[in-house]
């Protein structure tokens, strides 16, 4: 998008230009349902966008995505072995079945290649709008500290609709990533609270991410072993939102609370599950104990 407009012709033509960018730009992403982009819907408002957590949230799933890619990689050289050794063996069932395999772990790779591909396209075209976000945004500080004149005038007018368009299409790229981010399987594992946890003990803990939420309710038995009536809930990863943890006692009717805590995401775009445990009072005296896999 240009910055700067000169006469009748030149606007019209930028216009055109830049309508023809943004077209091309979203023609090329992969959409959600429309309901899911409540910040895009007609008459609703554009949600600021975050370019630092983006960066970091994107350097995290290609990572995650490249181990997933060696793993199979190295799966499919070791199957690659095994099957040539046994076409010289010749066991015919044995040799179709192992066929059969590394068919499938060829797609899985052809699959995740796609994945990666599309997912630095979309960041590719995340830091180019939030360029010439950047950019509209300094020009209009320049203009603001010149003399104001009908032309100046204009042309703020115009570098604020820039701005707005790179704005919007920066959240429209936000919403096109998170659909390519996956799902974390989060299992409890349990309290963790040596003298603090007696049997008969019951307690509440809520999990929340963005709109996302998991209630569950757990007690502490006889043989200081542990029920809870969920073990294991999906969420769909959010570039913006933290999880969010709190547990509270129940005691009759009445409820305490035990603490409250929050837990980024960014580390758990990893092959291996990840153990989590975190503080819930702020001593230490209970903690609670999770599995995220991605």
């Amino acid at each position: 998008r240009s910055c700067s407009f000169t006469g009748f012709s030149t606007v019209q033509s930028r216009k055109l230009a830049k309508s023809l960018s943004r077209s091309s730009v979203r023609s090329r992403m992969s959409l959600k349902p429309p309901k899911a982009y409540n910040s895009l819907q007609k008459g609703a408002l554009i949600w600021d966008p975050k370019p630092l957590q983006v960066k970091k949230i994107f350097e995290a799933l290609k990572k995650g995505l490249n181990e997933y890619l060696e793993a199979h990689q190295a799966e499919l050289d070791y199957l690659s072995g095994r099957h040539k050794d046994t076409k010289r063996n010749s066991r015919l069932a044995f040799y179709y079945d192992l066929d059969k395999q590394i068919r499938s772990v060829e797609r899985y790779i052809r699959k995740l290649e796609f994945h990666i591909s599309k997912v630095e396209e979309l960041y590719e075209a995340y830091g180019i709008q939030c360029r010439l976000r950047d950019g509209a945004t300094n020009m209009k500080h320049a203009f603001s500290l010149s003399p104001s004149t009908k032309a100046s005038r204009e042309s703020l007018v115009e570098l604020y609709k820039n701005f707005q368009e790179c704005t919007e299409d920066m959240c429209f790229i936000e919403g096109a990533l998170e659909v390519h981010l996956g799902e974390f399987h989060v299992k409890m594992k349990g309290l963790v609270g040596f003298a603090r946890l007696c049997p008969g003990d019951q307690y509440e803990v809520f999990v929340r991410l963005g709109r996302q939420k998991w209630r569950l309710k757990g007690k502490i038995e006889t043989d200081d072993s542990q029920t809870w009536d969920e073990e294991e809930k999906i969420f769909i990863p959010n570039l913006h939102e933290k999880f969010e943890i709190k547990v509270t006692e129940l005691r009759g009717l009445a409820t305490i609370l035990v603490g409250v805590v929050t837990c980024d995401s960014i580390n758990f775009f990893t092959t291996k599950p990840q153990a989590i445990i975190v503080d819930i009072t702020e001593l230490g005296t209970i903690k609670l104990q999770l599995e995220v896999l991605w």
